[in-house]
């Protein structure tokens, strides 16, 4: 079984929160010391960017594959 594409106001709803997720972690990165934690933190960081280019993407493909400034 196939999941269904999501449409735009899905798409901005996961953008908004990979975004914040992102702020986020960023803000965690700050804070944190040590190679450890700044490689793990690092990792997390680099994971959450790609799903936001992934959900940009996503969204200018259901625009009709204009580029769109996201929100």
């Amino acid at each position: 079984m196939s999941a269904e594409p999501w449409n735009l106001a899905e798409i901005d709803q996961r953008l908004a929160l990979a975004r914040d997720n992102l702020r986020q972690l960023v803000e965690q990165a700050a804070a944190f010391s040590g190679a450890a934690d700044e490689e793990r933190m690092a990792s997390r960081i680099a994971e959450q960017e790609a799903d936001v280019e992934q959900l940009i993407k996503q969204r200018e493909a259901s625009l009709g594959g204009g580029a769109v400034p996201p929100p």
